[in-house]
């Protein structure tokens, strides 16, 4: 007698979905599956966004660099890596820093530009440097020079002074008895330098960040540099 009709309960009680043609049925799995989609992209964009911005910041303005050698124990190890600030390079608009004297700079070696050194900045451009029994003076002043071991400068070398010309600077390693450097080949012309030592990120013990020294800030300017920092041409280069 009551074949026609079904011994299944309405899903919401007395109320059935097609009474009501407004009503909209609420699949839980669905609605998970739909919000974990839209969860995905979202992710997937912003992991782009912060790709691109991690490659234009390595493009323009750090990047990380392997220390390889001695010369620059003991301040910096063989097989370290730091990051190094890149914005130096365009120091010649005035929202870029300056390379300051005592900076550890990365540059590319004038006589192979396809090799990279990693050196102290001793003189500045119009500086004149000159080594008395392995002492740096810088114009006529000796410079305080802590960050040096005793025993890995024991060489007590002199050389007469060199100029530093406008656009180049004078380098050299803090393991004055093993490095390579502007005492050998010469000044290091300033389009050469692309980065200072910003950051020391490996091995995770010695991570810190790099500062310039600045136990020689009193050093005199040199010919041609102004105490404000800015670069005065020669009569020949302008």
């Amino acid at each position: 007698m009551f074949g026609n009709q079904s011994s299944q309960p309405p899903p919401f009680g007395t109320v059935h979905p097609g009474d009501d043609s407004d009503i909209q049925v609420q699949r839980p799995r669905d609605a998970a599956r739909k919000h974990l989609w839209q969860e995905s992209r979202l992710l997937v964009r912003d992991l782009i966004f912060a790709l691109m911005v991690l490659a234009l910041a390595m493009v323009f303005i750090v990047q990380p660099v392997k220390v390889e050698g001695t010369s620059m124990l003991p301040y910096l190890h063989d097989g370290e890596r730091i990051f190094v600030n890149k914005l130096i390079y365009y120091d010649d608009y005035g929202w870029a820093p300056k390379v300051y004297r005592g900076d550890i700079v990365v540059f590319w070696f004038p006589e192979d530009p396809s090799k990279s050194y990693i050196k102290r900045v001793m003189g500045l451009p119009g500086d004149t440097v000159e080594l008395r029994d392995g002492h740096v003076s810088v114009n006529g002043r000796e410079l305080d020079e802590a960050y040096l071991d005793p025993h890995l400068n024991m060489s007590h070398a002199s050389r007469p002074p060199t100029y530093v010309k406008p656009g180049y600077y004078f380098v050299m390693g803090d393991n004055r008895d093993n490095s390579s450097d502007s005492r050998i080949w010469g000044l290091v012309p300033k389009k050469y330098v692309y980065g200072n030592a910003l950051f020391r990120y490996w091995p995770l013990g010695t991570a810190t960040v790099m500062t310039r020294d600045t136990n020689n800030t009193t050093v005199p300017p040199g010919a041609n540099y102004r105490r404000d920092g800015t670069n005065v041409p020669e009569p020949d280069d302008r």
